[in-house]
């Protein structure tokens, strides 16, 4: 079955800023593009790390302890004085699903896209991800109908009637196998698009019943 990827979703014109840009400059480049972050790259375009409005305030909030200032001696903060790092990025053919479990396991609100030398491509952000909850009705149905019952689980045609509102999905009908139900929940909440499932689908056959046996059986010391 096919996901979205990062790819799909992604923004490849990214504002980033290399490890030598001022303090001031990062700033005034997040609020210009009204962003949250910025990433920081080398002279071969690799991520290095992630200057956020996070990381600009806490040092801007450390008073005059800051590595920049010591004593008399005081020098103008860059972006590698305040970034994150190591950057939290993303490969642009992970799946989107994938990303916003990264982003939420983090706390964070933007990802880097990288390649395979982490090489910056562009960058994904929660905003760009809430877009896979837009697909439209008509192609969630499809995909159940097609991939999922037809496809995948081998249901005739005709046998699980469909209904999307709003991305979420109504089954109800039959299959003939108890122990297809669980997968067939499993895979329809899985899809790209769908908020929640709602099943009265039935089986002709309890398949599951004759499955325990069988261990049973095989769990006997003779």
């Amino acid at each position: 079955m096919k996901h979205i990827k990062v790819a799909d979703l992604m923004t490849d014109e990214v504002v980033s800023v290399a490890p030598s840009t001022a303090f001031k400059d990062v700033a005034k480049l997040l609020v210009q593009y009204d962003i949250s972050g910025v990433p920081v790259l080398d002279d071969e375009d690799r991520v290095v790390g992630v200057v956020s409005q996070t990381d600009l305030l806490a040092r801007a909030g450390q008073g005059p302890d800051t590595p920049w200032q010591n004593g008399t001696e005081v020098w103008a903060p860059t972006a590698v004085d305040v970034m994150s790092a190591p950057a939290v990025t993303v490969r642009a053919e992970e799946t989107v699903a994938d990303a916003a479990r990264l982003m939420t396991r983090r706390g964070i609100e933007r990802l880097p896209v990288v390649d395979v030398e982490d090489r910056l491509v562009g960058i994904v952000t929660r905003r760009d991800l809430l877009r896979m909850f837009l697909r439209p009705d008509s192609e969630i149905r499809r995909r159940v109908t097609g991939e999922v019952l037809t496809e995948v689980l081998g249901v005739p045609t005709g046998d699980v009637d469909v209904h999307v509102v709003d991305g979420i999905v109504a089954l109800d009908g039959h299959v003939e196998l108890r122990s297809q139900l669980p997968a067939l929940l499993s895979l329809v909440e899985q899809l790209d698009g769908v908020v929640a499932v709602a099943s009265r689908v039935t089986a002709r056959t309890d398949d599951t019943s004759t499955t325990h046996a069988d261990q049973a059986r095989h769990a006997m010391p003779w």
